[in-house]
């Protein structure tokens, strides 16, 4: 009889969960960005959540939180109750990268968790126009042929930018010297003038100068080409190198969000992700459509922190 009871309560339960699942949501849902708008994240969460509002019915309010590398709206979603109606709009720094450069209020792993990753956002090399290589292969001959003699440009010590082209020197077994700038612009401002010899910028931000002359371009950092510059060819398809990396861009919620909930934003993510009005804003923005199931995101987060972790370990990167 205890048995039969237990049974019962877990069937229950379950049936609860389910009929829950089917009326989630009924109210609107609250996306937190941790980023000004603008910038990428804040792009990729608004071009879904404009999909997202028309096929669950409620509307999504965009809650921009910007503020200490986007930890601060990073550890209000953690901290929010696991209802799913409050989301977070996440991304590489705060949750892959962080972690191994600082102390945080939050544990990504465990204080969060995935629904689905919405969009990755390769790099691509740059240099002046004048820099004395024809392609990828050559670029790195060059390096190669004088250690410590070139400099790159990031936005910051430890952006993404920066841990990208710490990884590329490691793979392409190149010693130079970064050069941190307070932000993208002024980096590649002294880029364009030949103060710095190369960066790994996102698309968006380099299309313009390259289009107009004042960058030259030698690859993609993913291993498929940018429909933003189909033109250009991937580093590992010049190079030979395994060398396929970018940021990412996501939907996550707190922990202990309920499956059937995570499940259910999923499966309409992807549709979304996947659909042509998403594929022609994305373009533009050189975003690659990408959309996963929570356990897939979950094994990518993993490998993510890890081989950030690796890449700030080996370059002995340190902020203050």
């Amino acid at each position: 009889m205890k048995m039969q009871r237990l049974l019962l309560a877990v069937l229950c339960m379950s049936f609860s969960s389910a009929l829950w699942a089917q009326a989630y949501p009924n109210r609107p849902i609250r996306v937190v960005i941790p980023w000004p708008p603008g910038q990428a994240t804040d792009l990729a969460a608004r071009i879904v959540a404009d999909r997202l509002s028309q096929s669950l019915g409620q509307p999504f309010i965009m809650d921009n939180k910007p503020g200490a590398g986007g930890q601060i709206g990073t550890d209000i979603v953690a901290k929010a109750a696991p209802d799913g109606y409050t989301l977070l709009a996440a991304s590489s720094g705060p949750i892959s990268i962080a972690p191994s450069l600082q102390k945080l209020p939050y544990d990504p792993l465990t204080n969060l968790a995935p629904i689905s990753v919405v969009a990755l956002n390769p790099f691509a090399l740059v240099t002046f126009p004048t820099f004395p290589a024809a392609n990828a292969r050559e670029f790195i001959a060059r390096l190669k042929a004088e250690p410590g003699k070139y400099t790159f440009s990031s936005s910051g010590t430890g952006a993404t930018a920066h841990l990208i082209t710490e990884f590329f020197n490691s793979i392409a077994e190149v010693q130079t010297r970064h050069i941190p700038y307070k932000g993208s612009v002024p980096a590649l401002t002294d880029l364009m003038g030949g103060q710095v010899d190369y960066t790994f910028e996102t698309i968006p931000s380099v299309v313009p100068h390259i289009k107009s002359g004042r960058l030259k371009t030698y690859g993609i950092s993913s291993n498929h080409r940018s429909a933003a510059m189909p033109e250009v060819p991937t580093i590992a398809e010049v190079t030979g190198l395994e060398f396929n990396i970018g940021s990412w861009m996501g939907y996550m919620g707190p922990a202990g969000l309920p499956k059937e909930i995570a499940d259910k934003l999923a499966a309409e993510i992807q549709k979304a992700v996947y659909s042509n009005e998403v594929k022609e804003r994305y373009t533009p923005l050189g975003m690659d459509q990408i959309a996963q199931t929570p356990q897939e995101m979950t094994a990518m987060l993993r490998r993510e922190q890890e081989r950030f972790a690796a890449v700030i370990k080996k370059a002995n990167i340190k902020i203050d």
